[in-house]
Parts: C-alpha cells; sequence; structure tokens
C-alpha cells in the first residue's frame, strides 16, 4: 500500500547520479513525525525539488555540449531540475485542498528523467488511499 510523503522524502532522477531531497514549503500543513505533508504540487525545481548531483541527459543543453566538446564521450553536467508536470497520480486523501502525494507517484524532468520517490521521509505506517 502506498504511504503518504512528507518533508525529507528521498527522491531519485534516472538520469541522475546521487539522491535528492523533497522540501515542503508550506508549514502549515498535515503533519507525520513533526514534517509536514506533502501534495501533488509540490513539484516546483529548485524550490521542492533539489539537484540530482550531475546529470547525464543527453537532453540536457549543458550535458549534450560537454559531450560534443569531449569527442562524443558522455561528461555528466550538474543537475539543474526542469520539472514539467505535478506528481501524478496522488491519493485520494487531501493535503491542502490537493490531493496528497504519495510514494508510488511519479513526475518527469523535461530533459526525459523519470523522478520517482524511493523513501517517503517517515517510518509511521500511515498509508494513503
Amino acid at each position: 500500500m502506498a504511504k503518504y510523503v512528507c518533508m525529507g522524502a528521498m527522491l531519485k532522477c534516472s538520469f541522475g547520479m546521487t539522491p535528492s531531497t523533497l522540501m515542503v514549503t508550506v508549514p502549515l500543513r498535515p503533519m507525520i513525525q513533526n514534517k509536514p505533508k506533502a501534495n501533488i504540487m509540490d513539484f516546483a525545481p529548485m524550490m521542492n525539488i533539489m539537484p540530482f548531483g550531475m546529470c547525464r541527459s543527453m537532453a540536457n543543453p549543458t550535458v549534450a555540449s560537454a559531450t560534443s566538446a569531449a569527442m562524443g564521450v558522455l561528461t555528466p553536467m550538474p543537475c539543474i531540475p526542469v520539472i514539467v508536470s505535478p506528481w501524478a497520480p496522488g491519493g485520494k486523501g487531501m493535503v491542502s485542498n490537493m490531493p496528497a502525494l504519495l510514494d508510488n507517484c511519479k513526475t518527469m524532468c523535461a530533459y526525459g528523467g523519470n523522478i520517482s520517490i524511493t523513501n517517503p521521509g517517515h517510518t509511521e505506517n500511515t498509508t494513503g488511499k
């Protein structure tokens, strides 16, 4: 069963080289272990979704440029996420009038990376439907 996600959840990008952390910037939300719950609209790059270290996507212009300069040898460059849509599918429960973010939700980066949740950020046994 999918679990609710809160501040501090661990995220993974299919083109990123390191995990990232979810930040929930709206403080007046229901809490899990004194951390605010997230909803599907918590997808803003550099505010909710932090960089994933180095990016390996050739769709990222900086990676493509560096790889071209290195005579075709893939050259990862710093990740600056470009998230294009809210998390999906979301839960039936509501958090701040939006569907709750569950640990089975995913979103996409404009450079082709699939972003998923590897740890919901808490240890309580709270599930969303």
